[in-house]
């Protein structure tokens, strides 16, 4: 009896939406989005395809909810910040160190703010984002523009390419890149030529806050001379 128990317990674990979509992120972190699918979850969870489609809908679904569980988790902890411009700069950081743990995240977030503006992980994002606009001076018509800059500059900075530096892709990636740029025409190309090797030796999470600055300045910029 105690068996049975054990076991009806287990069954239950592995047929909660939670569990599905847990196993779900662990594929994709590991194989990638092509290697998802359902017959590999039903292998890894032990159950059948019905109860996939029971709980979680259609692979769509599925791949929205894994990346909005990751979100959430990224925003579970508020931050820590004394200026709406610390709350937006660690909300920044959060998603990003979020898209380099979880490599298959950043394109699944852009296809996600683009084909379901109403779903969960766009909600999150832009409101993560936008909550600080008020506190920042930005005039409320102006709310969903300024949001939405921020919001498209994280998403252009995530898809842009592996940004992982502790892997050696990454530092094999970037000394092929400059050596395509150092081999330039610098007649040609004298700008390119000239910064070659600040590519290579860049840190893609510094560079990603640089650019979240320069939105931020510019934000402040324009209501400073609103007002």
């Amino acid at each position: 009896m105690a068996s049975q128990t054990r076991q009806s317990q287990r069954r239950r674990q592995v047929l909660s939406r939670e569990r599905i979509v847990e196993a779900a992120i662990e594929l994709l972190d590991t194989t990638g989005e092509s290697a998802l699918t359902v017959r590999m979850l039903t292998e890894r969870l032990s159950t059948g395809s019905g109860a996939i489609y029971h709980h979680v809908g259609t692979m769509n679904d599925l791949l929205e909810a894994a990346s909005d569980t990751v979100i959430a988790n990224a925003l579970a902890v508020p931050p820590a910040a004394d200026t709406p411009e610390d709350e937006i700069r660690a909300v920044a950081l959060a998603l990003f160190d979020a898209a380099t743990e979880h490599p298959w995240l950043a394109a699944q977030l852009a296809a996600q703010i683009t084909r379901n503006p109403w779903g969960s992980v766009t909600l999150r994002i832009f409101e993560s984002f936008g909550r600080p606009m008020r506190a920042l001076g930005v005039p409320q018509p102006d709310w969903f523009t300024t949001t939405s800059t921020l919001v498209h500059y994280f998403i252009g900075a995530t898809t842009q390419g592996p940004h992982d530096g502790g892997k050696p892709e990454r530092a094999e990636f970037l000394d092929t890149a400059f050596e395509a740029w150092q081999n330039l025409d610098p007649d040609d190309y004298p700008f390119i030529t000239t910064i070659a090797a600040q590519m290579r030796d860049h840190d893609d999470r510094r560079q990603f806050l640089t650019g979240i600055d320069l939105v931020l300045k510019g934000i402040v910029a324009r209501v400073d001379h609103a007002a």
